[in-house]
């Protein structure tokens, strides 16, 4: 039990960490594109990294490779048919262009009503996609409290900038920073429920060949996530050079935590 309840903390901090986005927001006089970008590419750098060093070769290792691979082309499978549900406008990673200018225009009722929508729309759709998000960190954290850490931080890291874009529109729209920051936080109460879902469901039929094929079918995720989502709309905003800083510097943590833990 204790092992589980620890789980559920793992996964309910990483999920609130959009609650860190709107703090950020809570920060500024404006949103900052480049700190948007920075943050993506951070988060990407951290997906990518962890997946293709810790968990497929731990996945592999636990059920061979052809298992493993199969596993991980499930993962990628997988998000992609929730991808595909969304409409694109809502996709939480397709952020918008929250400029100063846009913020002035937000001042008329309609535009105001437009960026409300916008930011309502992106909290309910980022709950929707942290809900696998939180059945990933929650199984991870059973089977090895180490990689569930190490899981844990890739995707608190990248939900903090999904919380930027949560509550960036929400701030425009009202100019009430506390309503941006409660939306931003509240969109990641899915990803403990994926958790308590998660162990309702598949607790009492794990196993180590289950628990392997999870590793792969997350790293799936994580890789679909950062290559067609994070990343080009990360480079959509022009600032190439802070996507690369963010995505290697995200890299270097990831290594370094490795090593340590």
């Amino acid at each position: 039990m204790e092992d589980v309840l620890f789980a559920l903390l793992l996964t309910t901090i990483a999920g609130l960490c959009t609650g860190i986005g709107g703090l950020i927001v809570l920060l500024q006089k404006k949103p900052s594109v480049s700190l948007l970008t920075f943050s993506l590419g951070l988060s990407a750098g951290v997906m990518v990294y962890v997946s293709f060093m810790e968990l497929l070769p731990d996945a592999i290792e636990g059920i061979g490779e052809m298992a493993g691979v199969a596993a991980f082309f499930v993962g990628i499978f997988f998000i992609a048919s929730i991808d595909l549900m969304l409409p694109k406008q809502l996709n939480p990673h397709h952020f918008s262009r929250i400029t100063g200018k846009k913020a002035g225009q937000g001042r008329r009722q309609g535009a105001n009503c437009k960026l409300m929508r916008l930011g309502v729309f992106t909290a309910f759709a980022i709950a929707i996609h942290n809900f696998p998000e939180g059945i990933v960190t929650f199984s991870a954290t059973l089977t090895d409290v180490k990689l569930g850490m190490v899981i844990a931080i890739a995707i608190a890291l990248h939900n903090i900038p999904e919380g930027i874009s949560v509550a960036s529109p929400i701030f425009c729209a009202t100019g009430d920073k506390m309503k941006a920051f409660k939306y931003a936080l509240i969109s990641g109460i899915a990803e403990p429920i994926g958790g308590v879902v998660s162990f309702l469901l598949l607790y009492s039929f794990m196993s180590d060949a289950l628990l392997a094929a999870l590793l792969a079918f997350v790293a799936g995720i994580m890789v679909y996530i950062s290559m067609d989502e994070i990343l080009p709309t990360a480079h959509s905003y022009g600032k190439s050079h802070m996507v690369l800083v963010g995505m290697i510097f995200g890299m270097a943590i990831m290594a370094i935590s490795l090593m340590l833990l």
